[in-house]
C-alpha cells in the first residue's frame, strides 16, 4: 500500500516552514537527517522523498545539499502552480524540473501541480490537459492538486491569507469536484491521464469525505494517491483510531504518505510550522507509523486489523 515516504511539505514556503525561527534551513535539515534513517531502519524498500518545494528553486537545493540534507534520501520533489501562483508560464515545466534535475543527482517528483477553476471550469480543463502533455514521461511520479475543492469552512494552510487577493480564494477551486462533492469539467477528462497521473489529497482530521473520495479515485482509475499523516493530530483525543480508518480506506492504492506538522507544544514557538524542540521527536513519529502501516515484508503493506496491537503514535512530550 505505502510505497513512499515524504519528509515535510513545501519547506522553503512560510506557510509551512517559519523561515524566520530557521533561516538557513539547518533545524530542517536535521530534522530530515534523523527522519530518513529511522524510517529506513523499518522498511528499507520505502522510497524516502523530500518534502515537494514550492517555489521551484535550484538554489535552495542545493543549499540542502550541501549541508548533506539527501544523503539518505531516494528522491526529491517539486511543487508547481503556473497558472495560479507561480511567475512562469506553464509551458515552463521541462524547464522548471531541468533545473532542479542539474542541482540534486536524485529523482525528481512532481507531488503537487494543479489549475485552478476560479476563473472558469475551462481553464483548469484546458490546464490539466495541457500539464499532462508537458510532464507525461518526464517525471517517475506527478500527482494532481486536488480531488476536492478545499470547503469555504475551512482555512487555506497560508500565512498571507486575504492579503493575496483573488490568489488566496483560488486555493478554494483546486479540484476536480467541487465542495458538495458535484463533479467539474475537469473530472470528465482526467481518467485519460491515469494511472500515470495520481492525486494528491489531503485529509483532514476525522475528513467526512474519506469514503467517497475513495469511490471517486477508482471511478477516476486512479492508482496513486499522495495524502499526509499530521505528527501534530497524533496528540489529538482518538488519533490512533482515525489513521487506522484512514490507512485503511486508503489500502489499495499506492500511497506517498507526508509526514508534516509540528505539535504546538513540541515547537520552538508554538505553531505547526515551527522546527521542533528535538529533531528525533520527528523521526520518531515517521518511524513509528512506517512501523505500523508499513513494516517491511511483515505484513505486505496492509493496514493493521481491528484486533491489531495497540501502538501509541504519540511520543512523550
Amino acid at each position: 500500500m505505502i510505497e513512499a515516504v515524504k519528509f515535510w511539505n513545501e519547506p522553503n514556503n512560510k506557510s509551512h516552514w517559519d523561515l524566520a525561527l530557521d533561516p538557513q534551513w539547518r533545524a530542517f535539515s536535521a530534522m530530515v537527517r534523523a527522519a530518513a534513517p529511522a524510517v529506513r531502519a523499518e522498511n528499507p524498500a520505502l522510497t524516502r522523498v523530500l518534502g515537494g518545494i514550492s517555489p521551484i528553486d535550484p538554489g535552495f537545493m542545493s543549499h540542502l545539499v550541501g549541508m548533506g540534507t539527501m544523503e539518505d534520501l531516494d528522491a526529491v520533489a517539486v511543487h508547481g502552480f503556473p497558472l495560479d501562483w507561480n511567475h512562469w508560464p506553464l509551458d515552463a515545466w521541462p524547464e522548471r524540473l531541468a533545473e532542479i534535475q542539474a542541482v540534486v543527482p536524485l529523482p525528481v517528483w512532481v507531488t503537487e501541480v494543479g489549475v485552478s477553476s476560479f476563473g472558469a471550469e475551462e481553464v483548469q480543463a484546458f490546464g490539466l490537459a495541457r500539464t499532462a502533455q508537458l510532464l507525461s514521461g518526464r517525471a517517475p511520479r506527478v500527482f494532481w492538486y486536488s480531488l476536492y475543492d478545499l470547503p469555504r469552512a475551512w482555512p487555506a494552510t497560508t500565512r498571507h491569507r486575504e492579503a493575496e487577493g483573488s490568489s488566496y480564494y483560488r486555493h478554494f477551486h483546486m479540484g476536480l469536484l467541487r465542495e458538495d462533492g458535484s463533479p467539474k469539467q475537469s473530472a470528465a477528462i482526467f481518467p485519460a491521464y491515469t494511472p500515470e497521473f495520481g492525486i494528491c489529497q489531503w485529509f483532514h482530521f476525522e475528513d467526512p469525505r474519506l469514503d467517497d473520495a475513495v469511490r471517486w479515485l477508482r471511478r477516476l482509475g486512479v492508482r496513486r494517491l499522495r495524502t499526509g499523516l499530521s505528527w501534530a493530530d497524533s496528540f489529538r483525543p482518538g488519533a490512533e483510531a482515525w489513521f487506522d480508518r484512514q490507512m485503511r480506506a486508503l489500502e489499495e492504492f499506492e500511497v506517498t504518505l507526508t509526514f508534516c506538522f509540528t505539535p504546538e507544544h513540541r515547537g520552538v514557538a508554538p505553531h505547526h510550522t515551527s522546527p521542533p524542540l528535538e529533531a528525533g521527536e520527528y523521526a520518531e513519529f515517521c518511524a513509528r507509523v512506517v512501523k505500523r502501516y508499513a513494516p517491511g515484508m511483515r505484513m505486505a503493506g496492509r493496514a493493521p486489523s481491528a484486533d491489531a496491537p495497540t501502538l501509541r503514535l504519540a511520543g512523550s512530550a
